[in-house]
């Protein structure tokens, strides 16, 4: 796992001494990502800099080293990620005469672009990747990105340099670099947490959507161009369902997911795998242990406060699966001291809670191993968010029900106060009962009245009309709202799925993972959404997915056969931190200071006038507006080291 930057100036105005010094620069900003070594090649004739931050992983040696030739010198490589099925297409390449130095994937994929060319090596790859390939005959750099968007990538043209980088914090340093804010961009950060692909958080800089290949030259300008797409992978899953008894179905789920994991524990250096004690998570860690001749190293971290801790479930699963097992439990003061730290980490604003214990078990894990499996990915490709089964519920409301009668249904909920259904609910057994019920039921009396597609859209987001408070914004278009997409998915489940895997999964969970593991210099591994899994993942009916109201059945009966049932039945926790309570509390100066009125008005970009209201509602213990509020803080402790 490394870092890549670097950029093109197809004017060649640099000097070759200035390259070099610009492309060390550009490398040694990712040394976080790349600890091992950072090191650049330049080349002033085709005015091309490309920086490397190296985390060694496989080949330790100087013949894996970056950026990387091919043997005929033609191609010039830096990339970040793995590449599973290196052994074979090494194989592949040997018997058409090529040779290897050393036993890296990243040789074999340059020699593989000497031979099948760019983009047929990209379509052979298992694995993932972020790279940035320079074809020294044509003068033509190519960015490449993973299918699901597991590795990142940032570009812009500004003054006519293309600039590319895994992070923003390398774009900031190429000359002609220009950081203005994208209030759209911004709106729709507001709405969701994230900024959706194919924005970024500065006007002019996009990230590379996944599954895609940009091509960028002095005389064809910027091109990009699908080379797999999950559109495609559903339109083909459903041509050609499995219509086969669920032991069958059982058998070939298992058979690739075990491959999938069995591929990812190749490594020159210590490996383990992230706990959690759920379904995904002990998944992984079963096939992962089934595989090794001795007990893997499995890491949790747990908190104090029961109704956040998953720990306990971790250790249990570990006992069971006999692994060697860490956990780490966190303190309130050991959580909070990783916040100042986040707009540095996440690069643009990012406001998903859960980042702050994925730091943690990175951090933790980072003492013991350099690379570590995690389970990301389950809940989107076998159907095991919550929200699904609430999605389904409104999408028969909305065909069965006229709107006045849900309006009516809605006002009826909204009747009682989020405190009230609170204590309805506490008469619910603990282990049924979810968190926040009354927050979420008046989430479900705000979606109700809603027609069309724009149901889900408002059931994800974190607050309908946060986008409104980012003075001269509009709302942006984005892949959540197209009407295509829903008239291309005519069932329910699937279309929810299919949103969730295109926009939430890379844009949030795998953003997330990403930079939180790469902050400590950790590889993680994400094997439930290798591309296999996925493309059989579409081929299964929704009665492999969801049954008796319970979603991820398939994946459960793989996971039964390694753990008990009983160890793992429970209520959905996710991986969250008591973030409510710790902004009436120990974060309670923290956020005054950044939520202060008339700093805000000052700023010019957001109206502080709702912004007080929910605060000063959610200090008094009146409603919990925890998400939109930690929305408001990211951005401003952001905005304050990157724009004041």
């Amino acid at each position: 796992m490394c870092g890549i930057a670097g950029f093109v100036d197809i004017r060649r105005r640099l000097a070759q001494a200035e390259l070099d010094r610009l492309a060390l620069m550009l490398a040694r900003s990712l040394s976080h990502r790349g600890p091992d070594a950072q090191t650049a090649w330049t080349d002033a004739e085709g005015g091309v800099a490309l920086g490397h931050a190296r985390l060694s992983i496989v080949d330790l040696s100087p013949t894996g080293a970056q950026p990387m030739h091919s043997s005929c010198g033609r191609f010039v490589v830096s990339y970040n990620g793995e590449v599973y099925n290196a052994p074979e297409l090494r194989a592949e390449l040997e018997a058409s005469g090529r040779r290897f130095r050393g036993h890296s994937d990243t040789e074999v994929m340059v020699e593989g672009f000497a031979v099948w060319g760019v983009e047929q090596t990209v379509r052979r790859l298992i694995g993932m990747f972020a790279f940035a390939v320079w074809d020294r005959r044509d003068r033509r750099l190519t960015l490449v990105r993973d299918r699901l968007g597991i590795k990142p990538v940032y570009w812009g043209v500004f003054d006519n340099r293309l600039m590319f980088a895994s992070e923003l914090k390398s774009l900031r340093l190429v000359p002609g670099w220009q950081g203005v804010l994208d209030r759209d961009a911004l709106a729709a950060y507001m709405r969701f947490g994230y900024v959706p692909a194919p924005g970024s958080i500065y006007q002019g800089v996009r990230k590379l959507m996944p599954g895609t290949l940009l091509e960028y030259s002095a005389e064809g300008g910027v091109r990009e161009r699908t080379y797999w797409s999950l559109s495609d992978v559903a339109d083909a899953g459903d041509r050609d369902q499995l219509d086969v008894p669920d032991e069958e179905a059982e058998r070939l789920l298992e058979d690739v997911l075990t491959d999938s994991v069995k591929r990812r524990l190749v490594a020159d250096v210590p490996l383990g795998m992230f706990l959690s004690g759920g379904v995904d998570s002990s998944t992984v860690a079963a096939l992962m242990q089934s595989v090794s001749s001795s007990p893997i190293r499995t890491f949790s971290i747990g908190f104090h406060e029961q109704s956040f801790d998953e720990a306990q479930h971790a250790k249990q699963v570990a006992s069971h699966l006999g692994t060697n097992h860490e956990e780490f439990y966190v303190t309130p003061a050991e959580a909070q001291a990783v916040i100042p730290n986040l707009p540095t980490i996440y690069d643009e604003p990012f406001a998903d809670s859960s980042q702050i214990p994925t730091f943690l078990v990175s951090q933790m894990t980072r003492r013991h191993v350099t690379v570590a499996l995690s389970g990301d990915g389950g809940d989107e490709l076998f159907a095991g968010y919550n929200r699904y089964n609430t999605g389904l519920r409104l999408a028969k409301a909305i065909r069965t029900l006229p709107r006045p009668a849900r309006s009516a249904a809605a006002a009826g909920i909204r009747a009682l106060s989020p405190q009230a259904w609170d204590c309805v609910f506490a008469m619910v057994p603990s282990r049924m009962r979810p968190r926040n019920p009354g927050d979420k039921m008046h989430k479900f009396a705000n979606v109700l009245p809603e027609d069309g597609t724009g149901y889900y859209r408002h059931l994800i987001s974190q607050w309908d009309g946060a986008w409104s408070i980012v003075r001269g914004a509009r709302e942006p278009a984005h892949l959540l709202a197209d009407p295509t997409i829903r008239a291309r998915f005519p069932d329910d489940l699937a279309w929810m799925q299919f949103l969730d895997t295109i926009t939430y999964l890379p844009d949030d969970i795998l953003t997330k993972v990403d930079r939180a593991s790469m902050a400590v210099s950790l590889e993680a591994r994400v094997p439930l959404i290798d591309h296999r899994v996925v493309e059989l993942a579409w081929r299964l009916p929704a009665r492999f997915k969801v049954r008796d109201g319970k979603g991820k059945w398939l994946l459960r009966q793989v996971l039964y056969k390694h753990v008990p049932k009983a160890l793992i039945e429970r209520p959905k926790m996710g991986f969250a931190v008591p973030v409510d309570m710790w902004l009436r509390g120990p974060l309670r100066a923290w956020a005054d200071d950044l939520l202060d009125a008339a700093a805000l008005r000052q700023a010019g970009i957001l109206d502080p006038a709702p912004i007080a209201q929910k605060w000063n509602e959610h200090k008094s213990g009146r409603r919990n507006w925890q998400q939109f509020l930690w929305n408001v803080l990211m951005f401003e402790a952001w905005r304050r080291q990157y724009l004041a």
